[in-house]
């Protein structure tokens, strides 16, 4: 009886960091989403606005992303 508590302890330990990096990407990647929408959106009815919109856009995105390279550096950090 006391190996089978070892071994499912064993198998219940583990890195949690991976599994939070995981939940925690759906938020750039939802943010990502709405950039973009909100892009395609303004140029349908502004298309002679595309220039200036697209570079918010990118901005935007650019941002987005950042949080979800700091965010997996962190999950491998700690």
């Amino acid at each position: 009886m006391r190996d089978i508590l070892n071994e499912s302890e064993t198998i219940v330990k583990g890195n949690l960091n991976l599994i939070g990096y995981g939940l925690s990407a759906i938020g750039p990647g939802v943010g990502i989403g709405l950039i973009f929408a909100a892009y395609i959106n303004g140029v349908a009815r502004q298309p002679e606005a595309q220039s200036r919109l697209q570079s918010i856009a990118i901005l935007g995105f650019a941002l987005a992303e950042a949080l979800a390279i700091i965010g997996i550096a962190l999950a491998f950090v700690l």
